[in-house]
């Protein structure tokens, strides 16, 4: 398969820029943040675990839901030439293959690079303001998705407190364990001082965003998503360059994507945003992503997904996919999918290539829904989606914007350089993770009223040998 991007010299020169500081570095720290305000939670970015924002610190300065005293110990790592262990997954694509990994595409975006000089010039105490946000208001949610839980979803909430966590050997999704790592989400309804920090810090940080995303939860469920989007039309920001996005899983009722649908084309006529960009996930294909992101009506969010392309011209639509185990068996059916969007709605006249962009990324947590769970001999099927996706990137003579990008394969190639790179797994490890498959998707059915193995029979087989398994 052809791989560009490991040849790229801009990627190239960029890397080396950041090796000449140390191995670890990674503008990232500085210039990305997730904030989970319903957790009062921080990272830099999907890769590390993420850690307790401390309210004592958000009083005395709002900006600190970003610089908060644990990241800027990072910060200073990264500066004296050090690898931070949170950042691993970073190592692991740059230690077990030639290519790039995740530090070095977002320490190259444009709002990261502008900034190098200033962050490895400034000492590592100081605040910055980050010109990458993401923030989620809270954990209102309608949909239950097999690997997500009650810090992001108030459907998950309500089942846990119904039923207890499922009986995994880690008690996955207990209350006892978001307890004691301290992630009980506070109710929208409820005061929220993580919030109250953020619309104090809110017109400063304007000012500096390049790219502001509000993820969730459900983020059309929170009152504060309008009321940002309702900020944004009424004071216009000086930096004409804001790039504006929303998560939404898009099953939602009519008149609430008319909704989204009307608050998009206002802001986009006023030219109050460079772009505007609608994330939203599918993990694989049909009933199979119903029963991965339960709650979710297939054909009704691509429904809204094509009813969003169309009505707002000028938005850009990237789907979400987290590769599990439950991809595994259909993922080609998504990538096929996915480019007859593309066919249908590519585009010179949006803002990027494509109207639509795939966003593959490998689930890793919880460890017994992950590909590694699986036998070996489905990596074959990694490799064959890898295959197909590198193949429709060829593009059409006709239309030059249908393919799939080289950074849309790259994704792709590298769940399957992950899944090499872990194969080898110690016996007691893997005996666990199955047991917790098998006893997770039992539960799953007896609770949510579904079926595994009439929903995946090429899986069938594995799982029953799964619920064979004794600890």
């Amino acid at each position: 398969m052809s791989d560009v991007t490991k040849d790229n010299p801009f990627y190239i020169k960029n890397k080396k820029k950041l090796d000449d500081i140390g191995s670890g570095m990674c503008l990232a720290k500085w210039t990305q943040v997730t904030l989970q305000l319903q957790t009062g939670h921080n990272h830099s970015c999907h890769h590390p675990r993420t850690h307790k924002i401390n309210v004592n610190e958000i009083k005395r300065n709002p900006s600190a839901l970003h610089n908060t005293q644990y990241k800027k110990l990072r910060r200073r790592e990264m500066l004296t030439g050090k690898r931070p262990e949170e950042c691993d997954y970073c190592w692991g694509v740059e230690d077990n293959s030639d290519r790039f990994s995740d530090r070095v595409f977002k320490s190259s975006e444009n709002w990261s690079l502008p900034h190098f000089d200033e962050i490895v010039n400034a000492d590592w105490r100081e605040d910055f303001n980050p010109r990458y946000v993401e923030v989620a208001f809270s954990n209102a949610c309608n949909f239950k998705c097999s690997y997500c839980g009650p810090a992001y979803s108030s459907t998950w909430m309500n089942e846990i407190k119904q039923h207890g966590g499922y009986p995994t050997t880690d008690g996955f999704n207990s209350m006892e364990s978001h307890i004691r790592e301290n992630k009980v989400p506070i109710l929208h309804k409820d005061y929220n001082p993580y919030v109250e920090a953020f619309w104090k810090w809110w017109p400063d940080l304007y000012r500096d965003l390049h790219t502001f995303r509000i993820t969730g939860g459900e983020p059309m469920l929170a009152k504060d998503t309008w009321k940002v989007l309702d900020y944004i039309i009424d004071e216009p920001n000086p930096n004409k360059d804001l790039n504006f996005a929303i998560n939404s899983n898009l099953g939602l009722e009519d008149n609430m994507i008319d909704k989204l649908i009307g608050k998009i084309n206002k802001i986009e006529d006023e030219g109050r945003v460079n772009e505007f960009i609608i994330f939203t996930s599918v993990d694989t294909w049909g009933e199979q992503a119903e029963y991965a992101r339960h709650g979710l009506e297939f054909n009704r969010i691509w429904d809204n997904m094509n009813k969003i392309l169309e009505k707002c011209p000028r938005v850009n639509l990237t789907i979400m996919s987290t590769y599990n185990a439950l991809s595994v068996p259909n993922y080609h059916k998504l990538i096929e999918g996915v480019y007859g969007l593309k066919e249908k709605y590519g585009s010179s006249d949006r803002y990027w290539n494509s109207a639509v962009f795939l966003d593959s990324s490998y689930l890793r947590f919880p460890q017994h829904q992950t590909v590694q769970v699986l036998p070996n001999k489905w990596t074959k099927n990694i490799f064959e989606q890898a295959q197909l996706a590198d193949y429709l990137s060829i593009p059409s003579f006709e239309h030059k914007y249908i393919g799939y990008s080289d950074i849309e394969v790259q994704k792709i190639k590298r769940i399957w350089d992950w899944r090499v790179a872990t194969w080898e797994q110690k016996e007691e490890q893997v005996k666990k993770q199955r047991y917790d498959f098998g006893k997770f998707f039992q539960e799953h059915d007896k609770r949510r009223g579904t079926n595994f193995c009439k929903t995946f029979p090429e899986l069938e087989e594995f799982y029953n040998e799964c619920l064979k398994i004794k600890l």
